[in-house]
C-alpha cells in the first residue's frame, strides 16, 4: 500500500508540520490538492496555505472527515481536546500519526475513546531541511501497509527507523533531543575558533560545516566514528591535543548523561 492517492490532513502546522507539507508537496509524493491542514492560528494558517498550495480549513472534524490519513502534529498538552473533537469523524478507514513526544498509543486511544488505526512516530527538527530521522513504532490494530504509509510521508523529510515502541523515550532523549545538543557543540566550536582569533561568521560557517560534513561521511561510508577519529588523528598532533582536553572535559560521559536524563524524562512525561 502507498499513500499515492490518498488524501493527508494535518491536524496542526507548527514547525514540524510545514516540514512534512513541504517534504510531501516537493518530492511530489502527494500533491498539493490532496492536503488540507488546520491550525488555531488563522494568519500562519494561511500563510502556510499559500506558500505550498495545500487547502486550509478551520474546521477539524471536517478536516478529518475528508482524509483517509491524519498527521496528529498538536501539543501533547492540547491532544486530549482535540482528539475528542474530532472523535465521531474518525472511522476505520482512516490512519491517524501521532507526532506528539511522549504520548503512548495506549493514551492516545483513550483520548479519542473508540479504537482506530493509530502509529505513534518521533521526527525531529532537521526534517525542515529535509534531513530529519523519524523514529516509527510498531503498534497493533493496524492494516497491511499502515506502517508503510508512515514510512513513506517521514523518507519525505529524512531517514527513517521503525521500532518497538517501548524504545521510543530513547529515540526521544536521542534523536528528538538531540540537535540541541549538536547545536551547543557546534556554538562552542565556533566560540573556540573566535577565541583563537577568528571572526564569529568564520568560525560558525566552519564548525556548522565540519559537523555536516562529518555526519555525512560516517553515513554514507559507513565508517565508525572511532575509525574517522584515528584517521584524522596523527600521533603527536594537533588533533590528538584537541581529543585529551575533550576526554579531560568528560565529553563522552556527558553526552551519554544527556540521552539518559532526556529519556528518562520523556517517560516521566508520558506518565502524567
Amino acid at each position: 500500500m502507498s499513500i499515492k492517492g490518498l488524501r493527508v490532513a494535518f491536524l496542526g502546522a507548527g514547525n514540524m508540520g510545514e516540514a512534512l507539507i513541504k517534504g510531501l508537496t516537493q518530492t511530489g509524493l502527494v500533491p498539493a490538492g490532496s492536503i488540507t491542514a488546520a491550525d488555531p492560528r488563522a494568519d500562519h494558517l494561511g500563510q502556510i496555505a499559500k506558500r505550498y498550495g495545500i487547502r486550509a480549513v478551520t474546521d477539524n472534524s471536517a478536516l478529518v472527515s475528508g482524509a483517509d490519513v491524519i498527521i496528529l502534529a498538536v501539543k501533547p498538552q492540547i491532544m486530549a481536546a482535540v482528539l475528542k473533537e474530532v472523535a465521531s469523524a474518525v472511522d476505520e478507514g482512516k490512519l491517524l500519526i501521532s507526532i506528539a513526544a511522549g504520548v503512548a498509543t495506549r493514551k492516545l486511544r483513550d483520548q479519542l475513546g473508540k479504537p482506530a488505526r493509530l502509529i505513534r512516530v518521533m521526527p525531529n527538527t532537521p526534517a525542515l531541511v529535509l534531513e530529519g530521522v523519524t523514529a516509527i513504532a510498531r503498534a497493533e490494530g493496524l492494516l497491511p501497509g499502515d506502517l508503510e504509509i508512515a514510512q513513506e510521508i517521514f523518507t519525505a523529510v529524512g531517514r527513517v527507523v521503525v521500532l518497538e515502541e517501548s524504545a521510543m523515550d530513547a529515540v526521544t532523549g536521542l534523536s528528538g533531543s538531540g540537535p540541541a545538543y549538536v547545536a551547543i557543540a557546534i556554538e562552542a566550536l565556533a566560540d573556540g575558533g573566535v577565541k583563537m582569533g577568528l571572526d564569529r561568521a568564520t568560525a560558525m560557517l566552519l564548525a556548522a560545516q565540519t559537523v555536516l560534513g562529518s555526519a555525512r561521511l560516517i553515513l554514507e561510508t559507513g565508517v565508525h566514528p572511532g575509525q574517522l577519529k584515528d584517521m584524522v588523528s596523527s600521533p603527536g598532533g594537533t588533533t590528538i591535543a584537541g581529543i585529551a582536553a575533550l576526554e579531560d572535559g568528560g565529553l563522552r560521559r556527558v553526552l551519554m548523561q544527556a540521552v539518559e536524563r532526556a529519556t528518562l524524562r520523556s517517560r516521566e512525561l508520558g506518565a502524567s
